[in-house]
């Protein structure tokens, strides 16, 4: 035993020996290569880290360095700071492929698990131990969901057991608040969040939660199963020129304005024209790059420059229906003297909307039809994907989510996709031992369907899908989740994207597309100097002044975009009270005012940023709102 002990402790001191690499020894590998460093110390100080993490040699170091020059096609032989993310990136991946190797052959590499059974005298197979029940959400009859593996000892991907410490597990700040709105506690509940999970009743100790709410989705936007990518030219030529006409029909009927001519005809006078602002090519909008598209159908659907240097304040972008006074003396440049962005909003009433644009899902809770200007109290948790950190698989965010939420129950608790991110590195590479729908399954709905049959009949659950969604339709506008859970219908609801729904006559709007984050590279503005404005208000108010959950136009590559299903799906036919717009940007709740005066119809938008940020902790909202935005409370708090 001495023996086998001295040896091991001279083949670790000998992988610390070699991994202890100096500044000098890997400068002079990379001289020896041909590679120049660039901001040399901070390059340096980042190599003699990667050393000593990856176990290597200033002579494998570089070697890889090599290889990652190689495959990125870098022209130019020197090494620079903004490189390394991306270069750790790469070791990583060829630590993984080593390992995915060792295992191939034959090998078993003996991990943490190993170990705890070795030492707790745990057999690996106890699944034959028969033990009493000691949850209701055990049942006598068979779960739809037991033929899915659970991930509870292991991570889909990562092989670590539970035992092992991650990232988001070693976090400080816990439940932390980062902002308040409004009239609320000055820190969220915080403390040992280990005692969310304890020996004690949690039945006893939870929190009763208020009246349960009523939900009613609109269903304007597409069905599970519906076609998608079929759309034609003409049915996006018809889609813009429809918006157009429409907008324009609004414009004419508030009684603000002249009559509507053609932009591009010659005219001596002043003009009012309605039209699209576009993009004389394919860069971002410029002083001379801006055109107005007016309607085929009414006018000669020319194009015109479009010239607003007059104009001391404005805010457009490729998409944007917007009325302008102006003039064309030549027929050829209009120059506009008003930018009106704002379309006249006609209130909607509820009783007269079609029936299939509503979806009733509790008439025995509603509300009466005369008293729906009552709006009630509603309490809300709003979180936004990913619900896993990108180093594993475990959805810890989400379990951290969902404690929180059974000790502060809401009424309502609506999360909003990616659930299984496409864009996350084990979904990616493929690195994973089950489906995308099974993890769905089991990560996301099986600790859904937990949490409400242990918080009981009070409490909701609304889920909304992204693009980024491994396991859904890869289409905007886009179909709500397939959800049937017996029993538990009516408390578990998807909406489609984007989407819309009441809780006690409280109009909530969301759309999980990063429409705010495209508007902010496309948007041009100008603002009088010296007066300070809020621009992450202005891009969002464009949806409601636009009424459309996505104005942009046209889309990214990255966005698959139906004209098809397009029109009806992102229309915003009344102002919502809530509107939820979750991005990547950061984090805010604001009060969205459109209009002057008694008039003027408000709006609170809420970005909860992401659950989970890379290998860290992120954000969700607490939200409770009192029939206005005067009264709504609301914070922001670090899971």
């Amino acid at each position: 035993k001495s023996f086998s002990l001295s040896l091991s402790l001279g083949n670790a001191e000998s992988e610390v020996e070699r991994a202890m690499a100096t500044d000098e020894e890997i400068k002079n590998e990379f001289k020896r290569s041909g590679f120049t460093l660039v901001e040399e110390d901070e390059i340096l100080q980042k190599c003699v880290t990667l050393c000593i993490n990856y176990s290597l040699k200033p002579s494998d170091l570089v070697s890889s360095w090599e290889l990652y020059h190689l495959n990125r096609q870098l022209l130019d032989q020197t090494v620079k700071k903004d490189e390394m993310d991306g270069f750790v990136l790469h070791l990583q991946n060829e630590q993984k492929e080593s390992i995915m190797r060792e295992e191939a052959s034959g090998l078993h590499l003996y991990s943490n698990r190993d170990i705890d059974m070795l030492l707790d005298k745990v057999h690996e197979d106890t699944g034959e131990i028969v033990t009493t029940p000691t949850n209701k959400s055990q049942r006598l009859h068979p779960d739809p969901f037991d033929s899915i593996s659970r991930s509870k000892d292991y991570g889909y991907s990562t092989g670590k057991s539970v035992g092992h410490v991650t990232p988001f597990g070693r976090r400080i700040e816990k439940f932390v608040v980062k902002l308040n709105i409004g009239n609320v506690a000055a820190h969220a509940e915080n403390g040992n969040n280990n005692d969310v999970e304890n020996n004690e009743d949690d039945i006893i100790k939870r929190v009763q939660t208020s009246q349960r709410c009523s939900l009613k989705v609109n269903g304007s936007g597409p069905e599970p199963g519906c076609r998608f990518m079929y759309d034609r030219t003409e049915d996006r030529f018809n889609a813009l020129e429809n918006r157009i006409i429409r907008h324009a029909d609004a414009f004419a009927a508030s009684g603000l304005y002249e009559e509507q001519v053609d932009p591009a005809v010659a005219s001596q006078r002043s003009i009012f024209a309605v039209g699209m602002i576009c993009c004389d090519g394919e860069g971002h909008l410029n002083d001379k790059s801006i055109l107005l598209q007016s309607s085929a159908e009414r006018t000669s659907g020319q194009r015109v420059p479009l010239d607003l240097n007059r104009l001391d304040q404005f805010s457009i972008f490729p998409g944007q229906i917007v009325g302008i006074e102006g003039q064309n003396p030549s027929g050829h440049y209009l120059t506009a003297s008003k930018l009106v962005d704002l379309v006249p909003l006609t209130r909607a009433v509820d009783v007269d909307l079609p029936p299939a644009k509503r979806q009733n899902l509790d008439p025995d809770v509603l509300a009466p039809a005369e008293e729906s200007c009552e709006k009630s109290e509603v309490s809300f948790i709003i979180a936004s994907g990913p619900f896993t950190t990108s180093d594993n698989l475990l959805f810890e965010p989400l379990n951290e989510l969902l404690a929180y939420a059974r000790r502060k129950p809401p009424q309502l608790l609506v999360l909003l996709g990616p659930f299984v991110d496409s864009e996350h590195p084990d979904i990616k590479k493929g690195a994973v031992d089950a489906t995308f729908n099974e993890i769905f399954q089991v990560e996301v709905l099986r600790k859904l369907q937990d949490y409400v049959e242990f918080m009981g009949s009070e409490v909701r659950v609304v889920l909304v899908p992204s693009i980024r969604d491994a396991n859904h339709d890869f289409i905007f506008p886009q179909a709500p989740f397939d959800i049937h859970i017996p029993d538990l219908e009516h408390q578990m609801t998807s909406l489609s994207n984007p989407g819309t729904f009441e809780a006690n006559q409280v109009k909530v709007g969301c759309c999980t597309v990063d429409v705010l984050k495209q508007l902010s590279g496309e948007e041009m503005s100008r603002n009088p100097s010296g007066v300070p404005t809020d621009r992450m208000a202005r891009l969002a108010s464009h949806l409601l002044r636009q009424r459309s959950f996505y104005p942009l136009y046209p889309p990214p590559d990255s966005l698959p975009y139906d004209s098809s299903l397009a029109p009806k799906a992102l229309e915003i036919l009344e102002i919502p009270d809530i509107l939820l717009l979750p991005s990547d940007m950061r984090y805010f709740v604001k009060v969205l005012s459109l209009g002057e005066g008694e008039d003027a119809a408000k709006c609170v938008c809420v970005n909860p940023g992401r659950l989970a940020k890379g290998e860290g902790a992120g954000t969700f909202v607490e939200l409770t709102y009192k029939g206005c935005p005067e009264s709504m409370h609301a914070s922001i708090i670090s899971i």
